[in-house]
């Protein structure tokens, strides 16, 4: 067999022939081009879709950002008639 540090030469078996690969992107020594072609294409596909829902999470974040403003600025609002309620309160009560 193949000693330590050694790849399998060509009709070896290697650790990951014979058994499940480890990761989806792993690959056996046999490997076709058109398995590398098929795991790339299929590869593509994923970076495509990743990149639409990253597009969608960014419309999403700067949708919340601009609803964070909104609230902000209506708690500002709020707290400022409430503080000039306050105010005016404390004048007709003599405080």
């Amino acid at each position: 067999g193949p000693g330590p540090g050694r790849l399998p030469a060509a009709g070896e078996e290697g650790p990951a022939e014979g058994g499940p690969p480890d990761h989806s992107y792993s690959l056996s020594s046999g490997t076709t081009s058109e398995e590398l072609l098929r795991k790339l294409n299929e590869q593509r596909d994923i970076i495509a879709l990743l990149e639409v829902k990253m597009k969608e999470m960014k419309g999403s974040i700067r949708r919340l950002r601009l609803a964070e403003a909104q609230l902000r600025e209506e708690i500002r609002e709020k707290d400022r008639l409430l503080h000039a309620a306050s105010a005016g309160t404390r004048k007709r009560h003599g405080l």
